[in-house]
């Protein structure tokens, strides 16, 4: 009688379970900072894109007219958030004139559930999230501090 050596279709599932889920555990703890922060990142792509549409949505329901506020100059910026000032401290990602920008009456409810802020650094009060209107026209929506040397913003 002969009989079959090697491993049964159970045993060969569990042992790949088993490496990937070690796979995945070395990954993450090889540099969780990194990880951490690229997922923060994934987050403000997230967010600039919804705000940047909400925008953009809200000016083709107004026959083109964007939200009051944002201006036609290209080097100015405006910080998105519910404080009337405090937008002073600037913008690392966008060194050049700011002030701040209250959408939530505009947006809120309508055209987005809240306006988001950034994982890391930001508050409702100061998203550190910040709009621009390109010479143009364009509008850009960006992340004032991201993480990793990225440049996180969306324009159309």
């Amino acid at each position: 009688m002969k009989k079959n050596h090697g491993f049964t279709l159970i045993e060969l599932l569990i042992v790949i379970g088993i490496i990937a889920f070690l796979a995945s555990a070395i990954f993450i703890a090889v540099d969780p900072a990194k990880r951490f922060a690229e997922s923060r990142n994934a987050r403000r792509w997230t967010d600039t894109s919804a705000v940047l549409e909400a925008v953009l949505q809200y000016a083709v329901d107004q026959d083109g007219t964007l939200p009051s506020g944002i201006d036609d100059v290209s080097s100015t910026v405006q910080i998105l958030g519910t404080n009337a000032s405090g937008c002073e401290v600037g913008c690392a990602a966008k060194p050049s004139a700011v002030s701040c920008l209250d959408l939530s009456d505009v947006l809120i409810p309508k055209y987005l559930g809240l306006i988001s802020y950034d994982p890391y650094t930001g508050s409702p009060a100061f998203t550190d999230y910040y709009i621009n209107r390109s010479s143009t026209g364009r509008l850009e929506v960006g992340s004032c501090d991201p993480e990793l040397g990225a440049t996180i913003f969306v324009s159309r």
